[in-house]
C-alpha cells in the first residue's frame, strides 16, 4: 500500500496560510511595529496575524492608534497576502523566479479558483492586475473626497481593506464619521462587493466590458456567474428591506443609526458589509437584536466561491434553497438556470451547512465558558448569548463585525475565534477533506437499511 503524502493540493492551502500567520505573529512581536509603550503579548499579535492574514478584520486592539507607521504597513501587506492567498502568492513567486509553476501548487491554486480548461499562469497575472487595478480606483476617489483623512497611505489601506473584505480602519470608530456621506459608502461597498463575489466572475465581467480584450472572451455570463449574482443581489436587498425596516420602526434610533435617508443609507452599507468585510458606520452593539440576527444570517451565507469572503457561499445557499423549493415540489432534481444539480454538489452544500452549524455550536458553548468567570471562580457576568454568537459567526465567516466584544475576550475565548477564524478562511469542507485524504479508504461497502426518519 502507498504511504499517503502530507503535502497534497489539499493540505498545501491550510499550510500556506498556517505558515504566513506564524511569520505574521512573529513580525507583530517585535516592538518597531507598535507605538511607544504598546505591547501586544503573543496571544494578541497571533490574533492580529490571524484576522489580517484570514481577512476577517477582528481585532483586539485599536490598529490605529497602537500600531506604529511601520506597523500599520506590515498590517496592510498581510491583509494583500491573504486577500489574494497565500498560495498565489507562492505560485507568482515560482513564475518570476523559475519561470514555472509547481504541480502541487497548480493544483492547488486552480481548485481553489473554480479551475478549468485555462492558463494558471495568465490567470495569475490576471487576478493580480484586476485587484490591484480596482484597489487602486477605489483609493484614488476615496482620496478625491476626502484627501484630508484619506490621506494616499490611508486611502490605499481602506481600499485594500475594503476589497480584500478585511474591514480594518484606521480610525478609532472604524467609518462611523462618514455614515451620512453616501460618497464613501458607495466607494466602500462597490470594493467589498467586488472582492466578494470572485475572481472567476470578475474575469467574466471584465470580458464581457472589454469586448474580449480583458479577461475573458466571453460574451454573456455563464450559469456559475448568474447564480452568484443573483443570489448577491437577492440577499442584499433582502437584508437591506429588513435591516431599515426593523431600524426604522425601532424608537429611539434616531441618534444611534439615523432616521429617514440616513437610515437608508446606514442599512445597505452595514447590509453590505456583514456579508462580507467589518467596516460599519455605526456601533453594532447599537442596534435592535432582531438586526443582529439578519446581519448574522447574512455573515453565515458569506460571498461568492474563489472569493476573499467567507461563510458557506452563495453557491451552497442557492443550493441549498432550491434542494428545499424541489422537496416542496415533489421533484427528484433541482434545476438552477436550466441544468440540473448533482447529488454530489448537494451532499456537499448539506455537509457545509451542518458543520458550519455545528461548529458555531460548539464554539458559541465553549466562549459562553470561557467568558463567563467559570474557570477563574469569578461572578458570571458574562456577555449575552446573541453577542457570542454574532462575534462567532462573524469570525467563522471572517466577516470582523464585532459586538465591542473581542477586547475583552479572555485569552482562552480568543484563541477559539483565532481557530475559527482559520478555519474560515481555509474552509471547514476542505479541513474535513484534509482529514479524509490522511485516512485510508475502506475497500468495500455494507448492505442499506431502510430507516424511519421524521
Amino acid at each position: 500500500m502507498r504511504k499517503k503524502r502530507f503535502l497534497t493540493p489539499l493540505t498545501w492551502p491550510a499550510l500556506s496560510f498556517l505558515t504566513a500567520i506564524a511569520l505574521g505573529t512573529v513580525l507583530l512581536l517585535m516592538p518597531w511595529f507598535w507605538q511607544e509603550g504598546q505591547n501586544p503579548g503573543i496571544v494578541d499579535a497571533c490574533f492580529l496575524a490571524t484576522s489580517a492574514i484570514c481577512v476577517t478584520g477582528l481585532t483586539p486592539v485599536n490598529v490605529g492608534e497602537t500600531l506604529s507607521p511601520l506597523g500599520r504597513g506590515l498590517l496592510l501587506t498581510l491583509v494583500q497576502t491573504g486577500g489574494l492567498g497565500v498560495m498565489t502568492y507562492t505560485s507568482l513567486v515560482f513564475l518570476l523566479w523559475r519561470r514555472q509553476v509547481p504541480f502541487t501548487s497548480r493544483e492547488a491554486v486552480s481548485d481553489a479558483l473554480l479551475g478549468g480548461d485555462f492558463s494558471l499562469v495568465s490567470f495569475l497575472r490576471q487576478v493580480t492586475g484586476v485587484v490591484l487595478g480596482i484597489e487602486l480606483v477605489g483609493a484614488f476617489f476615496l482620496w478625491l473626497y476626502d484627501p484630508v483623512f484619506f490621506h494616499p497611505f490611508s486611502a490605499l489601506f481602506h481600499s485594500v481593506s475594503a476589497f480584500c473584505n478585511a474591514g480594518f480602519s484606521l480610525s478609532p470608530n472604524n467609518l462611523a464619521d462618514f455614515r451620512a456621506d453616501w460618497p464613501v459608502n458607495v466607494i466602500i461597498c462597490a470594493n467589498v462587493f467586488l472582492g466578494g463575489i470572485g475572481f472567476a466572475v470578475l474575469r467574466e465581467m471584465l470580458g464581457i466590458c472589454t469586448g474580449g480584450r480583458l479577461g475573458a472572451p466571453e460574451r454573456r455570463f455563464s450559469r456559475f456567474s448568474r447564480i452568484v449574482l443573483k443570489t448577491s443581489f437577492f440577499l442584499i436587498l433582502l437584508g437591506w428591506s429588513l435591516t431599515f425596516c426593523i431600524e426604522y420602526f425601532r424608537v429611539g434610533n434616531e441618534q444611534t443609526v439615523g432616521d429617514g435617508a440616513e437610515l437608508l443609507v446606514t442599512s445597505f452599507f452595514q447590509t453590505v458589509a456583514a456579508r462580507t468585510a467589518g467596516f460599519n458606520t455605526v456601533s453594532v452593539s447599537a442596534l435592535s437584536e432582531a438586526s443582529l440576527l439578519v446581519l448574522a444570517a447574512l455573515m453565515f451565507v458569506g460571498g461568492a466561491p474563489g472569493s476573499c469572503a467567507g461563510g458557506i457561499k452563495v453557491m451552497a445557499f442557492r443550493v441549498l434553497t432550491g434542494y428545499i423549493a424541489a422537496q416542496f415540489r415533489g421533484d427528484r432534481q433541482i434545476v438552477l438556470e436550466g441544468r440540473g444539480v448533482p447529488q454530489e454538489t448537494v451532499q456537499r452544500a448539506l455537509t457545509l451547512f451542518f458543520l458550519y452549524s455545528m461548529l458555531i455550536g460548539a464554539c458559541v458553548l465553549l466562549l459562553s465558558i470561557t467568558e463567563s468567570g467559570m474557570l477563574t471562580h469569578e461572578a458570571p457576568q458574562g456577555p449575552s448569548m446573541l453577542r457570542l454568537v454574532f462575534e462567532t459567526v462573524s469570525a467563522l465567516g471572517t466577516v470582523g463585525l464585532s459586538a465591542d466584544l473581542t477586547p475583552d475576550l479572555t485569552s482562552a475565548g480568543k484563541g477559539i475565534l483565532i481557530f475559527c477564524m482559520f478555519s474560515g478562511r481555509v474552509g471547514v469542507l476542505s479541513l474535513l477533506m484534509v482529514v479524509q485524504s490522511l485516512q485510508p479508504r475502506k475497500p468495500y461497502t455494507v448492505a442499506e437499511a431502510q430507516l424511519p426518519v421524521g
